[in-house]
């Protein structure tokens, strides 16, 4: 099997793997117990509390509050701040959010808040000054992504985060969840108040991730029990999944091959183009703008579904969007959004590139696209 869905999840790396079981095994106490196998447990849980601060930069570790993942995090995040400030009700954010930030705005916004939608561009980018018009006296937060799920285009937080700063009382929320591992980040260098992390999208298990909460930042309790989590997150931590992120995290700090990676996408990337003349693709020119693993290239005039399934029947497992959303019919919601048109969307393909990919995993797929694209554009030329 070739896997070219990265961005959708990743395998659990074999070291993390091996993290995670002693706490499945011997080391199953509770941390919050105060005997031998609940200190052990308690050490395990604030060592990978330190080791997901390095990887993001925090300059605290006690701003890691680990959750159940990245929509649990924004849900957290955006909800939390409005429970906290229910006089500022006015949300910005932007119409490529992955639908953990996007459906909860629009639900948000049947209860009674005001969300005002950034546009992009037909690139997938965005326009600070955008930002610093919609920016109102009520604005009580800005919800953005770092890294665009399905284009891989990236948002400039550091300036996003300074026009926020400079031009309103409102918070900074980011959703790091696909940049997580793929880019560095430093958290003490942005202006950035909350930020989401799901384990999941570089090589932890699935069912866990984090929110850093900046110091000064106030939160109420996003589940009420026992008081754990230094009482912002209730319930008996899940052990072996924190230990999991943290050995994540700790090898995406020490990962060597995103230049290896970036590489092999390039080359997908470049023969597509040049090999199909019927391809597009969707982001951001420029490379440097986008994720190192992700391209989304649409096959105009063919059907990105049948293209996935077809591929997939070949071994080769790729999508045509977001993951979340992936049963859906017709264009993604980021596609749309950057309007791009139906006979363009419609034949998009997202490959997003791993670190146990390889060069004979991109010939491979040139080769069967070759034949794919072929076929599917003559069937649907026939009908």
């Amino acid at each position: 099997m070739i896997y070219l869905d990265n961005n959708a999840t990743t395998r659990v790396a074999p070291e993390v793997f091996d993290a995670m079981r002693p706490y499945l095994t011997d080391e199953w106490g509770n941390p919050s117990s105060a005997h031998a196998l609940g200190r052990a447990a308690r050490q395990a849980v604030e060592l990978a509390r330190e080791q997901v601060a390095k990887l993001i930069g925090a300059a605290h570790a006690t701003e890691i509050v680990f959750t159940s993942g990245g929509s649990e995090s924004n849900n957290w995040a955006i909800g939390g701040f409005l429970e906290r400030n229910p006089t500022r009700r006015h949300i910005i954010t932007t119409t490529v959010e992955h639908e953990a930030v996007r459906t909860l705005c629009e639900h948000l916004m049947k209860i009674g808040c005001e969300v005002t939608w950034l546009e992009v561009d037909r690139n997938g980018e965005l326009d600070p000054g955008d930002l610093r018009k919609a920016l109102r006296p009520d604005t009580g937060i800005v919800s953005v992504m770092m890294a665009n799920n399905e284009t891989g285009v990236l948002f400039p937080i550091h300036e996003l985060g300074r026009v926020v700063r400079e031009n309103s009382d409102a918070i900074l929320h980011v959703d790091g969840v696909q940049a997580v591992g793929k880019i560095a980040i430093d958290l003490k260098e942005l202006p950035v108040d909350l930020f989401s992390i799901s384990g999941h999208k570089f090589h932890s298990p699935k069912g866990v991730g984090a929110l850093y909460i900046r110091r000064g930042v106030d939160l109420p309790p996003f589940v009420i029990g026992g008081g754990q989590e230094q009482g912002r997150r209730s319930g008996t931590e899940a052990v072996p999944n924190i230990v999991g992120l943290g050995r994540a995290c700790q090898l995406a700090n020490e990962f060597e091959g995103h230049n290896q990676i970036r590489g092999l996408r390039d080359q997908l990337e470049d023969q597509i183009l040049s090999q199909f003349p019927i391809a597009e693709l969707n982001g951001a020119a420029s490379r440097e703008k986008r994720l190192p693993n992700t391209s989304n290239i649409s096959f105009s005039g063919c059907d990105g579904a049948d293209v996935m399934m077809q591929l997939d029947m070949s071994g080769i497992c790729v999508s045509t969007g977001s993951a979340c959303h992936s049963g859906a019919a017709g264009a993604s919601a980021v596609l749309r959004a950057m309007k791009v048109s139906d006979a363009i969307a419609g034949g998009s393909i997202r490959f997003s590139l791993g670190r146990y990919n390889t060069i004979s995993d991109i010939e491979t797929t040139l080769s069967a696209l070759d034949i794919i694209v072929d076929r599917t554009a003559s069937a649907r030329l026939a009908v």
